[in-house]
């Protein structure tokens, strides 16, 4: 649905200083006329890694990728069988790529055994905190209810050992844990940021899987602040079951945290017990339906889920409709000069089970878009640093894109008003943004401005000053 809003909103001044912003939420967005925010379709790119082990297996999962110097490297829970959360059964793999592409195991890829019940859902993260000790440079969670989260670091993330005896995250009297925990250090928070599984008890629904937030100065000790909300438009998000939360630092804003989560459907059937058995499916593990759905944050206990569809349907085969499958792996990594991907378990409780590769154009999570007829967005009052404007956008071979600034009331600014603005044509990742006396714009930079963006047949993924 197109929106069509005819006044300004009072708003305070955003700083935006030389970030990039993508256009996956309505923080900038003051008016938006015959445009839309509207959700990328990622590319399958097909298996990306098999699952084929004998200490792999069926019930392999809770992938994290992870960019280092090296290259590439892949963790996930190692499961041949089905069992209770935490069982002995349950190992941490690992696989490595020099390209996010094409993948290689060792002959022994196993970083934790014999450490149930971290293996069921043991998280790495590459710390980026300045000043970190070399033997702490990689960390890592797992746990479950019973234990708390206990933190683990490495020098080299191959070899593993506990922090510290206390978990960081207490023990717990009532399920939680028992999904994916994550955390990061968030540089534009200044701390380390935990997202964990909660239960949450919503009005004819029960128990319905949740996420809530901790935060610590140095990883030896989280805080719990409290349940996230999720923000749709001027109110909350239906609830949903959350199975993981996977939110990250988007690596080219890190102000912005992604989240490619599973959205678990339970008893959502869709199999015949004939169907599953075509795919040989555990009987236990074909009652349930599940996908992909994206929201967003900047911080603080509310999740934008400015997208209610899917983000990643289960797509053709019946494969691809069995319990907990299409389940999201944690980060997004750039993988070619205008790529970006993310893997999703795929074929979860089957031997055929799988590690598959999404792609996205860089900043493609979602864009704002404007048919033939045009539209266009004005944002809020913002403040940059800079000499130019650039910008990530689309447009069909009819279409368009031109820039106005504004002053703070919505006038437009001498030498920068639309009849200015050169027309951009074309497909890039990092276009500059001209007028008809060139590109300069550091005469308005620390000045409150507006940013008017008009587009015909095109998309616009972000932008940014620099």
């Amino acid at each position: 649905m197109l929106l069509a809003v005819t006044a300004l909103l009072p708003a305070q001044t955003i700083d935006l200083g030389s970030r990039r912003e993508l256009l996956v939420d309505r923080y900038l967005v003051d008016r938006l006329t015959n445009a839309e925010l509207r959700l990328q379709v990622p590319q399958d790119r097909g298996p990306a890694l098999t699952l084929d082990r004998p200490w792999e297996g069926p019930f392999s999962g809770y992938s994290t990728i992870i960019r280092h110097e090296g290259g590439f490297r892949v963790y996930y829970r190692g499961n041949p069988t089905a069992g209770a959360d935490g069982a002995n059964t349950e190992v941490t793999c690992y696989a490595e790529s020099k390209d996010g592409i094409h993948w290689t195991k060792p002959a022994d890829n196993v970083v934790l055994r014999d450490m149930a019940p971290y293996s069921h859902n043991f998280t790495p993260f590459l710390d980026t905190r300045p000043g970190v000790p070399a033997e702490e440079r990689w960390k890592a969670l797992g746990g479950v209810s019973r234990t708390g989260l206990a933190a683990f670091v490495s020098a080299d993330g191959l070899k593993w050992r506990k922090m510290q005896e206390a978990p960081v995250m207490p023990p717990a009297k009532v399920t939680r844990y028992d999904s994916q925990n994550l955390a990061f250090w968030s540089p534009a928070e200044n701390r380390y940021v935990l997202y964990f599984r909660v239960f949450k008890e919503v009005p004819g629904m029960g128990r319905v899987r949740w996420v809530a937030r901790a935060t610590s100065p140095d990883f030896r000790g989280f805080t719990e602040e409290g349940e996230m909300t999720f923000r749709h438009k001027e109110g909350q998000a239906p609830a949903e079951h959350l199975y993981t939360n996977q939110t990250s630092a988007y690596f080219r804003a890190p102000h912005i945290l992604i989240s490619i989560a599973a959205r678990f459907l339970p008893k959502r059937q869709v199999l015949t017990e004939e169907e599953a058995a075509t795919v040989k499916v555990n009987p236990k593990y074909f009652q349930d339906a599940s996908d992909a759905v994206l929201y967003t944050t900047r911080g603080g206990l509310t999740y934008d889920r400015t997208f209610l569809e899917s983000f990643l349907r289960p797509g053709l085969g019946v494969e691809n409709w069995t319990s907990r499958t299409n389940y999201p792996g944690l980060n997004v990594v750039q993988t070619g000069p205008a790529e970006m991907s993310f893997y999703v378990n795929r074929n979860y409780g089957q031997p055929t089970s799988y590690l598959g590769r999404y792609s996205l154009r860089l900043d493609g999570f979602a864009a704002l878009h404007a048919g033939y007829d045009g539209g266009e967005i004005l944002t809020k009052p913002v403040r940059f640093s800079g000499r130019q404007l650039e910008i990530n956008f689309a447009t069909s071979a009819a279409g368009s894109v031109r820039v106005e600034i504004q002053d703070e009331a919505g006038k437009p600014l001498p030498g920068f008003a639309l009849a200015d603005a050169r027309e951009i044509i074309g497909d890039q990742i990092a276009r500059t943004v001209s007028w008809n006396g060139g590109t300069d714009v550091s005469a308005l930079a620390g000045k409150t401005v507006r940013l008017r963006f008009v587009l015909k047949d095109a998309d616009l993924f972000s932008f940014r000053f620099h």
